[in-house]
């Protein structure tokens, strides 16, 4: 049998880019026993279904999720983000968000190699917050940030464990200390504790400002990053610029502990104006498809989809020859 992989190819280029990113994992040689689900903007539409407990339930017998993207624009913003995206989120414990950003360059000093870790269930995506007078010329609208000893420091020591792992050994904990000055606080001082248990790791600060500013203009400069919800969210959407496009972006939200299955994707969006017309790239999905063969430990097959899909040759074409040309590279 092989690993039981849930399947949303959702809306838009979804299912295209999922359709090569299993092209390519059945090249590079593993078995995947697939489970699909017809979720997303466009089932929202039919019926009104998001996200049944029901699946969920299902869910928790999988070894991972795989999904292409979703979203249509008839569908207002927040119910399919906040009733699938955050849902799946918070009901699967999926903590971790990792984005990797490689670039080869054209030197020693030009390319670049470091990952973000955003912590994906706390911070102001839980919710906290709500309206009074809503509607009215003197309306007032709440937005809390949640943040919790526990959550901070899985979150963190996950990053330390990751940094530690890697050649250069270095993490840079971003924030804006001076301004969010409790949660800032906790997020500080639980790094510095931890960083105790880890004195092979070189450590820095940035305000989430000056990374914007470092990103773009020496990115070199990193090798892992750990910070908050919302900041990580504008942080990998950058580093997704910096590194050839949001196109190229995977991503993985983890569950580290593997008490529930964790979900892989491409962060480009369901891009509905270029549906069936060849012209979706699916590198990012196959990438994140890399990635979720890499967490099942099936190592060997990701990295030759990884070192398949930097090879220049396989960027050129519509999405399936990009996924054959990819596909014959493993």
């Amino acid at each position: 049998m092989g690993h039981k992989i849930g399947v949303i190819g959702g809306d838009g280029i979804g299912p295209e880019v999922i359709k090569e990113g299993l092209k390519v994992i059945q090249a590079a040689g593993v078995d995947l026993d697939l489970f699909e689900y017809d979720l997303g903007g466009t089932r929202y539409l039919k019926d009104e279904t998001i996200l049944p407990d029901s699946v969920l339930k299902e869910w928790k017998d999988l070894d991972a999720l795989y999904l292409g993207a979703v979203g249509t624009p008839e569908v207002p913003p927040g119910v399919i983000e906040r009733g699938l995206l955050l849902k799946m989120r918070f009901e699967l414990d999926l903590y971790i968000n990792l984005r990797p950003f490689v670039t080869a360059g054209d030197g020693d000093s030009s390319g670049h190699d470091f990952i973000v870790i955003r912590e994906n269930t706390e911070g102001t995506y839980a919710g906290e917050g709500g309206f009074l007078r809503k509607g009215t010329n003197h309306e007032i609208a709440t937005q809390g940030s949640v943040n919790t000893r526990h959550g901070v420091e899985r979150c963190i020591r996950y990053a330390f464990e990751l940094a530690n792992n890697r050649k250069k050994k270095h993490l840079t904990l971003v924030h804006k200390t001076n301004v969010l000055t409790f949660a800032g606080d906790l997020w500080e001082r639980t790094f510095e504790s931890v960083a105790n248990e880890f004195p092979d790791v070189g450590t820095d600060y940035n305000h989430v400002d000056a990374a914007c500013i470092y990103m773009v203009q020496d990115p070199q400069r990193y090798d892992v990053i750990v910070t908050d919800n919302l900041f990580g969210d504008i942080l990998t959407d950058l580093g997704g610029a910096v590194s050839g496009g949001i196109g190229l972006a995977c991503s993985a939200n983890l569950n580290p502990e593997r008490s529930s299955p964790s979900m892989f994707e491409p962060v480009h969006g369901s891009a509905p104006d270029i549906v069936g017309t060849g012209q979706a790239n699916p590198t990012a999905a196959i990438l994140s498809g890399a990635l979720m063969l890499d967490f099942l430990k099936e190592t060997e097959a990701a990295q030759k989809i990884e070192k398949a899909c930097a090879n220049p040759a396989t960027q050129n074409g519509t999405t399936t020859e990009i996924g054959d040309a990819i596909a014959n590279l493993v």
